[in-house]
């Protein structure tokens, strides 16, 4: 039996990880016969919005790895407990959180940096040529995580799709239903809600996603 690890970066599509996204994943993954473990770092997401309006609560603080302990139902490691050999995989959600806490593309565009401690978890799969699946605007990192010429795709956004190859990357355009797999790299991409118009439409490039990246976990 296969076992992936769920990077979280908060819960919440606005400042955290997108919930559909992330539960569709878990969901797809158990579907699939595999088991999960969902990780997040112990950090302050960048702030809070309050998702009914929509306006960000500049008094508010949240760390990143509680707020996703809400979508493990309490089962969530903080990044730095990772022992890459008990794991085949890693899967990136994405969310606004994946370009706020992750890294800060949200704010820095083409010049963004990974976090160090993120950067440290995923290069633990890198290293190891494990395969790692990243959604929605999750393959922002591709670029700085992977290096020149590493494939990906967030969809059609013509802004951020320059930006993706401005950073090194070689951006592949992609519809909903579909997954952009980087073999020499062991990528998997999918837009998600980068595209999705609705949950279902979602589930299908997610699906997709994971069971790529199982399948290049048996290799």
């Amino acid at each position: 039996m296969k076992k992936i690890a769920v990077l979280l970066s908060g819960c919440g599509v606005f400042d955290g990880t997108e919930i559909h996204e992330s539960v569709l994943t878990l969901l797809s993954l158990a579907k699939a016969g595999a088991q999960y473990q969902c990780f997040a770092t112990n950090i302050n997401q960048m702030h809070v919005v309050n998702h009914a309006t929509g306006e960000v609560d500049a008094a508010a603080t949240r760390n990143v790895l509680v707020e996703s302990a809400r979508i493990a139902r309490g089962d969530v490691k903080d990044t730095i407990e990772l022992d890459v050999h008990d794991f085949d995989a890693l899967i990136v959600p994405g969310g606004f959180g994946a370009a706020k806490n992750l890294c800060n593309f949200a704010t820095n565009g083409s010049e963004c940096e990974v976090n160090l401690l993120v950067t440290d978890f995923i290069n633990e799969f890198i290293v190891t040529k494990k395969p790692v699946g990243f959604m929605c605007i999750a393959p922002m990192m591709i670029p700085r995580l992977y290096g020149h010429g590493a494939k990906g795709t967030i969809g059609n956004d013509i802004d951020t799709v320059a930006a993706f190859n401005l950073m090194g990357g070689a951006h592949q355009e992609a519809t909903v239903h579909e997954i952009v797999v980087d073999e020499i790299h062991n990528i998997v991409s999918t837009p998600a809600y980068m595209l999705a118009g609705n949950i279902a439409e979602a589930h299908s490039g997610i699906e997709k996603l994971v069971h790529k990246v199982l399948e290049l976990a048996s290799k």
